[in-house]
């Protein structure tokens, strides 16, 4: 193992200047085209304290994706090799998609301690001898909000971090790849399942695994009143999704349905991250922040930002659920494996009796780790 976190060392040490030189060119060329998505123009290495057990390289890197409405972004992200020496060809890679952290940078999960929970998650998927490739999402750690929600970019992120590391390190990154998240992350992943293979043809996409994918929020969130008072415990949900749609499509006016305490909160929810704006909302309910109710012009905004695709999946996906899920509920789910279904689609759907949202992940990996094996194991 030393010597393989010797080579990692002078791994990262090629990368690095590699990089800077890139970057340095890139500085004297002032009228060149952006950047095509996925390349590299950032890489430092992260604290020790923030890397997954059995990782024998962590790194925080910065790159190119595609952000809303086609524009071309910035996005960062984490790298963690396995403490494995790289097979012929690289490692096959696992692009982690993760759940809700908040809308402003300081919420990025590259800046922050690694979550004692993600960080069981990426320690498996590194175990099992994968490259794991972590996007932060578009607006988290780059330029302007966090498109919350906002699938499309969701995927775009997961996708163009395989991309840039492929493309820099062929003989430590496999082409073959999955993608693997929770809650947001489930949504991400389903959203990278259904545009992988058409984004990114180059690359070999295997499969997906998604954890408490939120579906169906559009005929639901579409529906709310002034007067709504269920579910109190969504409210900084709402303030994320309301702030999402805003960021995603700036043209919508989202503040004509918004009373004042509404607009106050979603201003809010564009930096505060999840546990502060949990406590920011404390006692409200969702109804409070609006100031008429939501209405079928709203769906339509929401709709095609937001909705999982039930069509389109060339690759399998796995859906792991909680039947006592409390932020993403069972039969939402029910009803999104159902039409996949109905569609023809590969899906692989589990449910688990007795889990919280946050613990839907950690008790599917198991399953998770065999639907996926088999798929990444031939070259």
């Amino acid at each position: 193992m030393r010597l393989w976190r010797a080579v990692v060392a002078v791994s990262l040490a090629l990368l690095t200047a590699l990089v800077c030189g890139l970057a340095g060119a890139s500085a004297t060329a002032a009228t060149a085209p952006p950047a095509p998505p996925g390349t590299l123009t950032g890489i430092a290495q992260l604290p020790a304290a923030q890397w997954p057990t059995g990782a024998a390289m962590g790194i925080r890197v910065t790159y190119t994706s595609t952000g809303v409405g086609g524009v071309p972004t910035t996005v960062t992200g984490r790298v963690f090799l396995p403490s494995f020496t790289a097979p012929a060809g690289g490692f096959p890679v696992l692009s982690y998609t993760h759940p809700t952290t908040g809308l402003g940078d300081s919420c990025a999960p590259s800046v922050n301690p690694l979550d004692p929970e993600e960080g069981t998650v990426l320690g498996d998927w590194l175990q099992q001898g994968y490259a794991v490739v972590a996007t932060d999402y578009a607006g988290l750690g780059g330029p302007g909000v966090h498109p919350y929600l906002d699938g499309s970019v969701e995927a775009y992120g997961a996708i163009d971090i395989v991309r840039a590391m492929r493309r820099l390190a062929p003989g430590l990154f496999a082409a073959r790849w999955a993608v693997a998240g929770l809650s947001q992350g489930g949504h991400a992943a389903m959203f990278t399942a259904n545009l992988a293979a058409q984004y990114a043809p180059e690359l070999d996409f295997r499969g997906a695994v998604a954890a408490a994918p939120p579906s169906g929020l559009t005929p639901i969130f579409s529906r709310l009143t002034p007067q709504t008072t269920i579910l109190p415990g969504l409210t900084p949900l709402l303030a994320y999704i309301l702030a999402g749609i805003e960021a995603a499509n700036p043209s919508f006016d989202l503040n004509s349905y918004l009373s004042p305490l509404g607009t106050s909160l979603v201003t809010d929810a564009q930096t505060l991250c999840l546990d502060a704006m949990v406590a920011r909302t404390q006692g409200i309910a969702m109804g409070q922040l609006l100031g008429k109710p939501l209405d079928s012009q709203f769906g339509q905004v929401m709709g095609p930002i937001f909705d999982v695709p039930t069509t389109g999946y060339p690759r399998p996906v796995f859906i792991a659920q909680s039947v006592t899920d409390e932020v993403v509920p069972e039969f939402l789910t029910n009803q999104l494996v159902s039409s996949l279904q109905a569609a023809g689609q590969p899906v692989t759907y589990q449910t688990y009796p007795s889990a919280t949202h946050s613990q839907t992940e950690l008790v599917s990996m198991p399953d998770a780790i065999a639907f996926l094996r088999p798929l990444l194991a031939t070259p």
